[in-house]
């Protein structure tokens, strides 16, 4: 039987990248959506993320049922889940850019504007950079050592250390990665990461949390 990918559609995604993504991956079939029914078929769950905060939170609570989909399916189901810049930003409790907005709060913790104190770090943190392993990497082996491309002027500051999966250095650490049982979420693109992206795509797709 042919596992299905749900790639979450909301006004908010780089969904033909993240989809092409995929495909080369090796995905044999991805449903791009916004159907939450759909979502409680997937095997496996997408959740990409372009702007700001505010704007992919309140994209994704406007489709009705959307969001409790979602909670089943990753939260009560235990459905392999990848959430990619903001899709992974949203995992947070709150998003402090323009104010305070809810998050989808599955891991505790706060989106922040990235702060440095010297003049030639720039914000946003665009390009490449090294993804690190902590010692107590929850990823499961999904998020490995290498180098990945960022674009983001926010950043995931979990309360529980243990949920960092990867980390990265722009003018002092960022996190790269969270992760919690079925659960991970990438600060950069694995679609325009190359081999890096590719491969970590292709064992998420074979990933067995």
């Amino acid at each position: 039987m042919t596992e299905q990918v749900a790639l979450i559609d909301y006004g908010a995604g780089n969904l033909h990248s993240v989809h092409n993504a995929l495909k080369a991956a090796g995905a044999a079939h991805i449903a791009v959506t916004a159907d939450p029914d759909v979502v409680r078929k997937a095997d496996r769950i997408v959740l990409p993320g372009v702007g700001s905060f505010g704007a992919c939170a309140s994209g994704l609570r406007a489709i009705g049922g959307m969001v409790e989909a979602l909670d089943e399916q990753v939260r009560g189901a235990g459905t392999p889940f990848l959430g990619i810049c903001v899709g992974m930003q949203l995992l947070a409790t709150r998003g402090l850019e323009h104010g305070v907005t809810r998050g989808l709060d599955w891991i505790a913790g706060e989106v922040r504007a990235i702060e440095v104190t010297d003049p030639r770090i720039k914000v946003p943190h665009m390009g490449w950079n090294d993804v690190a392993l902590p010692a107590h990497d929850r990823s499961s082996g999904l998020v490995e050592e290498g180098e990945a491309y960022f674009l983001h002027s926010y950043h995931f500051i979990p309360e529980d250390g243990h949920d960092i999966a990867a980390m990265t250095d722009h003018g002092g650490g960022l996190v790269a990665a969270v992760a919690r049982d079925n659960i991970v979420g990438v600060q950069f693109h694995p679609e325009k990461s190359q081999s890096y992206g590719l491969s970590l795509l292709t064992r998420f797709l074979e990933w067995k949390p």
